[in-house]
């Protein structure tokens, strides 16, 4: 073995009997690494508007598997349920987006609740709107009847009770089929008041 050799290996094997050497250098590494960590031309992330720019406004800033939310009046009496299987949250516009949603919506009197569906929603928190998008689906049961109404778009006011659209609507129920262009629907009142190009189909008794 070459004289040189031979004095690398021992210089490598006294630093490994020597433990404070071991450590100095160790600790000289890590003071080089924070070193150039600080020196990095990455900003640092100080804020939540600095970190929505790099997320980008698209992603939200949260999202919930298999939510449920619950809204209540002023008498403790529920208001609306609804569910999703994800349901993602955007803070600054205060917005939650919804996949699938369903919602279950009580008049005052706890009578049997309006029963909605569709493939999307959006909730404006601060406004409590429930917005509904695709094949949105409304079954009303008062009785013995059960009325459907089928829509494209529907939104629901929380806090007025109302329901309502200006797209196309056909209700179905057990007497016939009702199709027009915009609806209003008060849920305490049990009100539904069709807005224009009205038309029906009724089957008679005999």
């Amino acid at each position: 073995m070459a004289q040189s050799e031979t004095q690398s290996l021992l210089s490598l094997v006294a630093m490994a009997n020597r433990p404070r050497l071991r450590m100095l250098a160790l600790a000289a590494t890590i003071a080089a690494t924070i070193f150039l960590l600080w020196q990095s031309d990455e900003p640092a992330i100080t804020s939540y508007s600095d970190a929505r720019q790099l997320r980008g406004d698209a992603e939200p800033d949260g999202f919930v598997i298999n939510g449920n939310y619950t809204s209540y009046d002023e008498t403790g009496h529920r208001k609306i349920v609804f569910t999703s299987p994800r349901i993602e949250q955007f803070e600054e516009e205060n917005l939650a987006t919804m996949e699938s949603p369903s919602a279950e919506v009580f008049s005052a009197d706890d009578a049997e609740p309006w029963l909605l569906e569709a493939e999307n929603g959006s909730l404006l928190r601060d406004a409590d709107l429930l917005y509904l998008t695709g094949n949105v689906r409304v079954v009303r049961t008062i009785g013995a009847r059960t009325a459907t109404l089928v829509t494209e778009s529907l939104t629901l006011d929380n806090n007025q009770g109302r329901v309502y659209t200006d797209d196309l609507v056909e209700i179905t129920d057990s007497v016939g089929t009702t199709r027009a262009k915009g609806m209003n629907a008060w849920i305490d009142e049990r009100i539904l008041e069709l807005n224009s190009q009205v038309e029906g189909r009724y089957d008679t008794v005999r």
